[in-house]
C-alpha cells in the first residue's frame, strides 16, 4: 500500500475517532440536563452525530449487551480503532505485515 494511502486511513480513522467521542459525551450532556435535546440546532447536530455512529456501533450492540444500563460498544468501538490505528502506524513505518 502506498503512503498516501495509508495516511489517509488514519486521518479518517482519527477523525472518526473524535465524531464518537463527541458522540459520547453529547449523550452525557443530554443525559444530565445540560443541553436541551428538543433545540432544533441541537437536535440536528445529535442527529447526524448518531447517523454517523449508530450503523457501526449495531453490530457490536447485538454481540455485547449492555451491562446494568452501560453500553459499552462504543468502548469497544474505540479500543478497536485504535487497534487499526496502531497496525497502520506500524505497517507505514516498518513496510511489511510482520
Amino acid at each position: 500500500m502506498s503512503y498516501a494511502i495509508i495516511n489517509l486511513l488514519l486521518n479518517i480513522i482519527n477523525l472518526y475517532l473524535f465524531v464518537i467521542i463527541i458522540w459520547v459525551i453529547a449523550g452525557w450532556l443530554r443525559a444530565f440536563g445540560v443541553i436541551d435535546a428538543r433545540h432544533p440546532v441541537v437536535r440536528q447536530i445529535l442527529s447526524i452525530l448518531s447517523a454517523l455512529v449508530e450503523p457501526v456501533l449495531a453490530p457490536i450492540r447485538r454481540v455485547i449487551p449492555s451491562i446494568g444500563g452501560l453500553d459499552l460498544s462504543p468502548l469497544v468501538l474505540i479500543l478497536g480503532l485504535y487497534f487499526i490505528l496502531n497496525f497502520l502506524q506500524s505497517f507505514r513505518l516498518t513496510g511489511s505485515l510482520l
